[in-house]
């Protein structure tokens, strides 16, 4: 595909236009792009209606909202996106959590559910918006690849488990995976399936996944026009195939989603956790096509075209949406340009809704959950887990302990657990970081760690000690400590220790007064504390925190070797 010019590189940093990247592109719009654009809107509309009924029917509304929150998010985020080629819309990813919140505060009642999954894409929109504005973009990096992994495996088991009743044609309680797979178990082998409707869901699932093999084959498409075409033909809703039925005419109207006696707390929860989930993916998405468009996407702004979109689903009657990995590959293959094809798909599919909603009757809800089955299975990440074992045991233990915290406890909470997780992984690093005590080793430059080099070379009355973290309140105590210890198995009584701080990129306040201490009780058993390759702005901070006094400029030194130097002829 041929470079593309990032839209914000043609606007002033500072212009209105920045915040409206569908507009910038539209002023540098190609002719030769038009009929590329209007052609993979098109197709991607196939894939559009079947797929958004689905992922509304396993979000726990009814299936013509799927195709409210498609059309108007993908005319906002034509808008307010700053990717050329994503498409957005309902997703698998966020099918479970959806499903955790509305079955919770719907009581049953559809219009409840709409409601509460109109509220929570309210939420989640406001929540990427606020994130987006404030530039922090970055908080979705903080989530390392193993935990992705853990609670995206997760949410694929979700998803797939929960369409299994609807494939087996059984009605069973919502009570977690295992125990939901548990009643269906006892359900399939009490004789309750309708083995026509399990033939049909199978037969689709088993065509969307032969037909996957081949990108540019609608396999979805093709797979739900059989299966609608067999209910039809065959007259199989008289044997007990659920179908679709009729759906409203008419397009999605703007309402303010509203409940009363409903937990508001658990819907304002599941928007942030949604919106979370919907913005790693999207953005893993949006970088992975801008490298192949080469064009750059600013995380911040996708946060708030995402957010624009969840907004506009909320208010026109829509559920929280997301980037997609299923139909972003499906408009790239039609040779998708711009963000117009979007717009195609949108319209088309609001095309349908006006003109013809009646073709759709016949869609078997069997069919409807192999679409999303066959979705999740492509959520389930085993291989780079496989590689993630052979390298990096603990974080794969990490990554299993996600899946199993979305498996047993759900969606919602094993995604909070998830983020836990990632908090601590995060801190830990700094919390108890690597240390060593230097030494001279023989035909090698500098000086090295002691535990990989025993035989290293020591200085008498110098100790050199190097913390490969910042100083912060959590480890302050910690490097006194081990600093002490290192201090006391010298073999010859230390006259300075000098500090090889390169790798401390921060100081806090208690960590300052912790060297005030330090300073302190070194000098009362004879040695003097200094510091090798310390940053300025951590001297900076040093000054600031009043701490100039005990140390002065000569107990900073530019390199570790010039420590030593400075060392060995202030004792001659």
């Amino acid at each position: 595909m041929a470079s593309l010019t990032p839209a914000s590189a043609d606007t002033p940093p500072r212009s209105w236009l920045r915040w409206l990247p569908g507009l910038a592109v539209l002023r540098s719009y190609e002719a030769a792009w038009l009929p590329k654009d209007l052609a993979a809107g098109l197709v991607l509309t196939a894939m559009l209606v079947p797929v958004g009924i689905a992922y509304a029917e396993a979000s726990g509304v009814p299936g013509v909202y799927g195709l409210y929150a498609t059309i108007i998010p993908m005319l906002a985020y034509a808008l307010f996106g700053p990717s050329r080629i994503m498409v957005l819309g309902p997703d698998s990813a966020l099918a479970a959590p959806i499903l955790a919140v509305v079955l919770g505060v719907s009581g049953g009642d559809p219009m409840r559910a709409v409601a509460a999954a109109s509220l929570m894409a309210i939420v989640a929109g406001l929540f990427c918006i606020v994130l987006g504005l404030l530039r922090l973009g970055f908080v979705t990096e903080l989530l390392s690849k193993p935990i992705r992994y853990g609670y995206m495996n997760g949410i694929a088991l979700t998803v797939l488990v929960s369409q299994l009743p609807k494939l087996f044609a059984v009605p069973i309680d919502d009570a977690g995976p295992l125990r939901e797979l548990w009643q269906l178990g006892l359900a399939v082998s009490g004789g309750k399936t309708n083995w026509h409707s399990f033939a049909v869901g199978a037969a689709t699932l088993a065509a969307i996944l032969l037909l996957k093999r081949f990108e540019r084959v609608p396999g979805i498409l093709i797979a739900v026009i059989l299966a609608t075409l067999a209910v039809s033909v065959f007259r199989l809703d008289a044997v007990g195939v659920s179908v679709l039925g009729e759906i409203p005419q008419g397009l999605p109207k703007f309402a303010l989603p509203w409940l009363s006696n409903a937990d508001l707390v658990k819907i304002a929860l599941g928007g942030c956790a949604v919106a979370m989930i919907a913005f790693a993916d999207t953005s893993v998405l949006s970088r992975t096509y801008a490298a192949r468009t080469h064009t750059r996407v600013d995380p911040n702004q996708e946060m708030v075209g995402l957010g624009v979109a969840n907004l506009a689903a909320g208010f026109f009657q829509g559920f929280p949406i997301s980037g997609s990995a299923s139909r972003t590959p499906v408009a790239e293959a039609a040779g998708s340009r711009t963000q117009l094809t979007g717009v195609v798909g949108a319209v088309a599919v609001a095309a349908l809704l006006l003109a013809a909603p009646s073709l759709l009757r016949y869609l078997p809800n069997s069919a409807l959950a192999a679409v999303v089955i066959a979705a999740a299975i492509g959520l389930f990440e085993f291989k780079d887990l496989r590689r993630i074992y052979r390298i990096q045991q603990w974080e794969f233990w990490l990554s299993m302990l996600c899946f199993a915290g979305v498996a047993v406890f759900g969606a919602i909470p094993g995604i909070c657990l998830a983020v836990v997780i990632a908090v601590i992984e995060f801190l830990w690093d700094g919390w108890r970081p690597h240390f060593a005590v230097l030494g001279r080793v023989p035909n090698l430059r500098g000086y090295h760690d002691l535990k990989r080099y025993p035989h290293a070379a020591l200085i008498d009355g110098l100790v050199l000690f190097r913390w490969d973290a910042p100083l912060f309140f959590a480890n302050a105590e910690l490097f006194q400590q081990r600093l002490m210890e290192a201090v006391r198995a010298s073999p010859t009584p230390v006259r300075r220790v000098v500090v090889a701080a390169e790798p401390v990129t921060s100081v806090d306040v208690t960590s300052a007064d912790m060297l005030r201490e330090l300073s302190r009780n070194l000098a009362e058993e004879g040695a003097a504390l200094h510091f090798a390759e310390m940053k300025d702005p951590v001297r900076d901070k040093l000054k600031r925190f009043e701490l100039t006094e005990i140390f002065r400029d000569d107990r900073f030194h530019p390199t570790v070797g010039s420590a030593v130097e400075d060392y060995l002829e202030s004792v001659g």
